[in-house]
């Protein structure tokens, strides 16, 4: 069993022009097999501020959004988890399939069609592993190359992105082979730079197999926060009226002792 103790430090400038209202999406997942402890606190210049916490119940996948209203100043956000890690596979739902075979508004999976096809055989046994392993090869990470309207044709065409970027284009084209692909948010003990992480997931014999083809964390201690189709889903904050500046940000994720290996010829289940 794995233990991960994450968190992250959020401040935003909040302007007094309109009232404002901000979704956060920073708290682990409650998942079947991971045992939670956590605390998030909110305040506005040293106040708490009251919040709304709205659970993700309709599509199952755990995840917890935290509405807040705060009036101008300084707003503080923290967040502290410990998670023990002990996940079954998850079973694909009917919903699921039909959900995220569509094409997303980051995952235009419907214009990457003739390109999958062309360079992937979606009937052999080691796809997933192929386009994987495409993505990992003609994609360079590289900070600041994307912005938040690159999609996962940008993506291929530049031939630059960061982590959202990869998985994007890993699930694009993975649904445009007919095989079902979302994202997940995560916290991600040996990640640097320490950020929110993003992965892939895609349905491997009935069951949720989790794919990052930035290689850049052990998938075995990855912690989900949310799951959706892209990220206009999985975003960790959205402004949703008023104005409101994000002025720092600090993210943290360790395992308590040393990092797992991760062996990327076996499949690995997100928690």
């Amino acid at each position: 069993m794995t233990e991960v103790i994450a968190g992250c430090s959020l401040a935003f400038d909040v302007e007094p022009a309109l009232p404002t209202e901000i979704v956060l999406q920073i708290a682990a997942a409650r998942r079947p097999g991971v045992q939670l402890t956590d605390a998030l606190t909110v305040h506005l210049d040293g106040e708490p501020v009251s919040m709304e916490t709205v659970e993700t119940v309709e599509s199952g996948d755990g995840g917890r959004l935290h509405v807040l209203r705060p009036g101008p100043g300084r707003l503080d956000i923290g967040y502290e988890v410990r998670a023990r890690l002990s996940a079954e596979p998850a079973a694909v739902t009917p919903l699921e399939r039909i959900t995220f075979l569509r094409p997303s508004r980051y995952c235009p999976s419907d214009r990457l069609h003739g390109f999958a096809v062309a360079q992937f055989d979606a009937q052999s046994p080691s796809v997933v592993d192929d386009v994987r392993g495409f993505v990992a090869r003609h994609t360079q990470y590289t900070l600041g190359s994307s912005s938040g309207i690159t999609d996962a044709a940008d993506t291929l065409l530049s031939g630059n992105g960061v982590c959202r970027d990869f998985a994007h284009l890993v699930v694009a084209l993975l649904r445009a082979l007919d095989i079902p692909a979302r994202t997940a948010a995560v916290y991600a003990p040996g990640l640097s730079p320490m950020d929110f992480h993003a992965v892939a997931e895609v349905a491997v014999d009935g069951v949720w197999r989790v794919v990052d083809a930035t290689g850049l964390a052990p998938r075995p201690s990855l912690l989900r926060i949310a799951t959706g189709a892209d990220a206009a889903t999985t975003a960790f904050a959205t402004v949703q009226s008023g104005l409101a500046e994000l002025s720092s940000m600090e993210v943290r994720a360790i395992v308590d002792g040393d990092l797992p290996y991760d062996d990327l010829g076996t499949a690995v289940t997100l928690p």
